[in-house]
């Protein structure tokens, strides 16, 4: 099964459970900037207790690993559990939707776009900057993710809300790598 085939299937998954996601991390900023090579895929889902089921249902083994409790611990503890695809080994991370003011406010943003003939809800070029470079911050300055975040910066510079950004670069303690992002990139 292909990352895009895969991709289709949990967001018709999660659409039939009626549960809201956005789409995020490497596959959106791909979308949004420079297109790269991944095998995980990044949601942000508001999943509630009652759906699980339906979710296991529709990644049955042995093509797929999903594991229950780890859902159930997940959705208790607000952190993330993954569903493995055996043939080609992607990784699907879901992220289960705290209650912090970044994880509402990029929810509350999400938008539709379309990814290899898939409708797909995804973070805002903003969000997707702002949280690729947590995530460099987070991981001790990954380069990965730092790039990621200056393509979209430059293939979006634009059309990006300047206030939102500087808003959130504050709150989020992002200000150094914010500050060499907008020295580096080429606008």
């Amino acid at each position: 099964m292909s990352q895009s085939e895969l991709l289709k299937k949990v967001i018709e998954a999660l659409d039939r459970a009626q549960t809201e996601y956005i789409v995020t991390g490497s596959v959106v900023s791909s979308l949004q900037g420079q297109p790269r090579s991944t095998h995980d895929i990044d949601l942000v889902v508001a999943l509630k207790t009652t759906v699980i089921d339906k979710l296991i249902a529709a990644f049955p083994a042995p093509r797929f690993y999903l594991n229950r409790d780890s859902i159930v611990e997940a959705i208790r503890a607000k952190d993330m559990f993954n569903l493995l695809e055996a043939d080609s080994g992607d990784k699907v991370d879901f992220w289960i939707l705290t209650d912090s003011e970044f994880d509402q406010s990029r929810f509350s943003r999400r938008y539709v776009e379309e990814f290899e003939g898939v409708k797909i809800c995804v973070t805002s070029p903003e969000d997707t900057i702002l949280a690729k470079l947590r995530w460099a911050r987070l991981s001790g300055g990954s380069e990965k993710h730092f790039t990621d975040a200056l393509r979209v910066y430059e293939l979006q510079s634009s059309k990006l809300d300047m206030d939102y950004l500087n808003l959130w670069v504050n709150k989020l303690d992002i200000l150094p790598l914010w500050q060499k992002l907008r020295e580096q990139a080429q606008v």
